[in-house]
């Protein structure tokens, strides 16, 4: 479900598909003016009683047919991608992502991470989906490097609920690119590691900044004239 939803949002976000409706299946709105791609907000909802967040795990999910590429790409079987490496890369990637947004929800910004529901709790479910790394780190007995114009890519899916009734109160969808301005860099797993980071950074500091402002938003949304 989670990736069936992820591939019909994406595809009207990428303009491959009809444009993203103006209300989701749950009654969400689309809102018009955000630092993110694609933002549903629920009519009423308010974040203001929440000072606790539960961080599900994220799930990561590489580009589709991204193995099949590189390997084409290899130019020797030590170079290619194994599974093994796929799954060691999704692994650390979600291990950047709760730490990332751990100390900028957290330590930055003072809602403190737990694992138990509650009245003020807010559950974040992330997704790192379409994830697209241009010269991965394989585990080939030497570092991998090669000069690029960008790391790569991926896009965050994250969903907001309430911890007490499980209701949504958001979606975001968000494509980003590791790239700095078409300017060609070395890149490693430090350099691919750096530039995740910086990505799920800004993610974490723009739900951070918007906590507060969330219900004063789908009021303005709801209540603008069509």
């Amino acid at each position: 479900m989670f990736a069936v939803l992820f591939a019909l949002l994406l595809g009207s976000v990428d303009g491959a598909a009809e444009p993203l409706p103006e209300t989701s299946p749950e009654g969400m709105l689309l809102m018009k003016d955000s630092k993110l791609r694609v933002v549903y907000l629920m009519p009423g909802a308010t974040l203001d009683p929440y000072t606790k967040v539960i961080l599900l795990d994220c799930y990561v999910a590489f580009r589709k047919d991204w193995q099949k590429d590189k390997n084409r790409e290899a130019i020797s079987l030590s170079s290619q991608v194994k599974t093994s490496d796929m799954e060691r890369i999704k692994k650390k990637v979600a291990e950047g992502f709760r730490e990332v947004f751990t100390e900028v929800l957290q330590t930055q910004g003072g809602y403190e991470i737990v694992d138990q529901p509650g009245d003020d709790v807010l559950i974040v479910r992330p997704a790192i989906m379409n994830l697209d790394i241009t010269a991965p780190d394989i585990q080939s007995g030497s570092m991998t490097r090669g000069v690029v114009a960008s790391a790569g890519q991926m896009t965050l899916f994250m969903e907001l609920y309430d911890s007490s009734t499980g209701d949504i109160i958001a979606r975001v969808i968000d494509p980003q690119s590791a790239d700095r301005g078409g300017f060609a860099m070395m890149a490693s797993s430090v350099t691919n590691t750096a530039e995740a980071k910086r990505i799920m950074r800004s993610w974490a500091e723009t739900l951070r900044s918007h906590l507060g402002d969330l219900d004063k938003a789908v009021t303005e949304e709801a209540s603008a004239p069509n």
